[in-house]
């Protein structure tokens, strides 16, 4: 296990084009295994998670073909997947087992499905039980916990209002609703990533949005794309953060999804008095894309709560990490959600940030960080990607080392960020 060793800078400049989307990845190859032909998906993402996907895709009958960073996903059409003689590994993915859940439901054969160690303790009755109530026979440990066995069924549609707002089960119910026998629809108590809907009317589906309501009609013939993946604007915020520290920072991110269920973190950062701008919009495969520009500016930090919680629930681990080095320090709650995700994430950085000398209140459901200086310290990142480069970012402006354990970890999101972050800081 690699550790890597970050030291204070005095700026972040240059130019990084980040990874292709973590979160449109997924789906585009899911839906190119049900296309009939093969989709040709531009800028794939370099994620471990999502070439899990791949694997998965392919181990069920589709054909997939790497070259670089595009993938040729051959699709035989919505009922044309096929039973896999072996267990299928989604590996540290959580999109991967809840998204293809929906999709297995509505098979002709039975599937099995786990992951990873830290995988086998995320919950999955989440989606587990739209998908039971829509017909589905899914089996998990303990009723809540993967390895799970799906036995495919004849499906029923339904109207589901979802507990949590959560695009993974919203996503889950829309791809079993393909192989329902009516408009399935989804209601959710706020708004969330929505590349499941934009995906699915670029191959070809009918979906239907009326305020938080989504809907999907169902048997669709499913056309093959030629697609470019954006960049990962999550995987963009780590460099957002760092640039932002440093006064002489002068920081260009070229090619970023902007998406409007995911650039509210562009917004929030803004009302900290970050500087980012953004430039040459466009709208590609219903997806919106355009470049930044970063440069050093003064944070005052900020409350994350209430129904923003959902629409940054990614970039919540750098936000927090940034906390000391704001003006008022930076406070999360409503969000009980990250507790559950590749490790307790609440609980990591509360830990990680009092070994750099934070001042850190913890609480179920979030936390706050106070304004102050930190100090290099040893970090772990408890094997979840987002953790180890959210402090290697905190590390640019602490004193002295900061070392980051199994840094490798980092390889889920973005295999790269370590030789891109000392690029940049290098200037």
């Amino acid at each position: 296990m690699k550790s890597e060793s970050i030291r204070p800078i005095k700026a972040l400049s240059g130019g990084v084009e980040v990874p292709g989307d973590k979160s449109i990845s997924h789906r585009y190859a899911m839906l190119a295994a049900l296309a009939e032909g093969t989709s040709e998906l531009r800028n794939f993402a370099a994620a471990r998670d999502c070439h899990s996907t791949l694997a998965c895709m392919k181990a069920l009958g589709a054909g997939v073909e790497l070259q670089g960073a595009t993938v040729r996903v051959t699709g035989h059409g919505l009922c044309g997947l096929k039973s896999s003689w072996r267990t299928l590994d989604a590996e540290n993915s959580g999109t991967t087992i809840r998204l293809l859940s929906g999709i297995l439901s509505g098979q002709s054969f039975t599937t099995k499905i786990t992951g990873d160690a830290s995988l086998q303790k995320r919950p999955m009755k989440r989606v587990m039980t739209p998908l039971r109530e829509m017909g589905a026979d899914i089996r998990a440990r303990d009723e809540n916990f993967p390895p799970l066995e799906i036995r495919g069924s004849k499906l029923r549609a339904i109207y589901y209002q979802t507990p949590m707002a959560s695009a993974q089960v919203k996503s889950a119910v829309l791809l079993a609703g393909l192989y329902a026998d009516g408009e399935t629809s989804v209601t959710e108590p706020a708004p969330t990533r929505d590349h499941t809907e934009l995906a699915l009317q670029e191959f070809g589906a009918t979906v239907g949005k009326s305020n938080r309501t989504i809907s999907i009609e169902p048997n669709p013939t499913l056309h093959p794309v030629s697609l470019d993946v954006p960049g990962d604007l999550s995987s963009a915020v780590f460099f957002i953060a760092a640039a932002s520290l440093f006064s002489e920072s002068n920081l260009y991110i070229g090619n970023v999804g902007l998406n409007p269920t995911r650039s509210a973190i562009l917004d929030f950062f803004t009302q900290m008095g970050a500087s980012v701008s953004v430039a040459h919009l466009q709208t590609k495969g219903g997806e919106v894309v355009g470049d930044l520009t970063v440069k050093g500016a003064r944070l005052k930090g900020g409350l994350v709560s209430g129904d923003l919680v959902p629409l940054l629930i990614d970039e919540l681990p750098m936000l927090a990490a940034l906390g000391p080095y704001t003006e008022q320090g930076i406070e999360i709650r409503d969000a009980g959600e990250l507790r559950v995700k590749e490790s307790d994430r609440i609980a990591a950085l509360a830990e990680n940030l009092k070994r750099m000398g934070a001042n850190v209140e913890e609480f179920p459901d979030g936390l706050r960080v106070a304004s102050g200086k930190l100090q290099g310290a040893e970090i772990d990142p408890r094997d979840d990607h987002r953790i180890a480069m959210a402090f290697a970012v905190a590390g640019l402006g602490a004193a002295g080392e900061t070392r980051i354990l199994n840094a490798d970890c980092a390889g889920v999101s973005y295999p790269t960020f370590f030789s891109e972050l000392r690029r940049l800081a290098e200037g």
